[in-house]
């Protein structure tokens, strides 16, 4: 689980994610267009909002499967 603050934009089963280094996938810290698994994921954070969320890469492209937001 990676904590960062974000989502910046969020549309169209996509997120926008300004985060830190992502190690398991060797991505360096930056702001990021992330497909998500799910579109109603979404629901649950607001732009702003301190997240976490889970990344993997999925038949060739990084996958958001978990996200939510966390109290500061």
């Amino acid at each position: 689980m990676i904590s960062t603050r974000g989502p910046r934009q969020q549309e169209n089963g996509k997120v926008t994610i300004k985060h830190g280094e992502i190690k398991h996938l060797d991505i360096p810290p930056m702001s990021m267009v992330f497909n998500v698994k799910n579109n109603a994921m979404l629901d649950k954070v607001q732009v702003g909002e301190k997240i976490q969320f889970i990344v993997v890469q999925d038949a060739g492209k990084i996958v958001v499967t978990d996200i939510k937001a966390v109290m500061i």
